[in-house]
């Protein structure tokens, strides 16, 4: 006996439907199982990860601590001690006054002192022209240059080092003719001014200038040529 099959039961004709679903349905499991297991996979690493990320990035903080001010020491207060005393208590130290020896009626020596007035030397006026020039063994100044110049005497010392040139000194004729303040204006060489003021000073006396009839000190300079042969 054939049996016959109804075409609307018949599965042949859905076969390629129930394929197609079937293959959706695989994929969609497929899909599924991959995300749950990255999906465990990611968040294992990210727990990890998440963790040594954070303690290496994890700065310890400190907080500054306030430093306190120094305060000095307070300086301890001294207090002084009074003592109470009665009025009663009689003191025995007493103090003792040299003047109490002193009578009021006593008379006051005074001391005079004896102040001496300075005697000042006026210093007399030097002239350096006068009426009546000082004149020397009956000629002037240069009469009395010429003798200096006869009777100077060359340093040996200046003469072996080659020492040569003009001294220039100043005196003054005294009212009495001696010739004094003798000074060098303008040297040369020591041994050299030695022997001007030596023989300047060796002079003898002038006869003395005058200035009204009144004999007075006049001034004067000459030089000493000393000069190699």
């Amino acid at each position: 006996m054939e049996i016959k099959k109804n075409k609307n039961v018949d599965l042949e004709k859905r076969k390629g439907i129930f394929f197609q679903l079937g293959l959706v349905i695989v994929l969609s499991l497929c899909l599924i199982a991959f995300e749950w297991t990255t999906g465990e996979k990611g968040d294992n690493e990210f727990d990890l990860g998440g963790d040594e990320i954070l303690e290496e990035e994890m700065i310890p903080i400190t907080e500054m601590e306030e430093q306190q001010q120094e305060i000095p020491p307070e300086i301890p207060k001294v207090t002084e001690i009074f003592e109470i005393v009665e009025d009663d208590v009689n003191i025995e130290n007493e103090i003792l006054f040299e003047d109490d020896d002193m009578n009021i009626d006593d008379e006051i020596q005074e001391y005079e002192f004896d102040i001496g007035e300075e005697e000042e030397e006026e210093e007399e006026e030097i002239f350096v022209v006068v009426e009546d020039m000082p004149s020397f063994r009956g000629g002037d100044v240069n009469k009395f240059r010429e003798w200096v110049q006869k009777r100077v005497k060359y340093p040996q010392i200046a003469a072996e080092n080659g020492i040569q040139g003009k001294v220039f000194i100043m005196f003054v004729v005294e009212p009495d003719g001696a010739v004094s303040n003798v000074k060098i204006m303008r040297g040369v060489d020591p041994a050299l001014d030695n022997e001007s003021i030596k023989v300047v000073k060796s002079s003898p006396k002038w006869v003395a200038g005058k200035q009204r009839g009144a004999p007075v000190r006049v001034r004067f300079s000459i030089t000493v040529n000393f000069q190699l042969q």
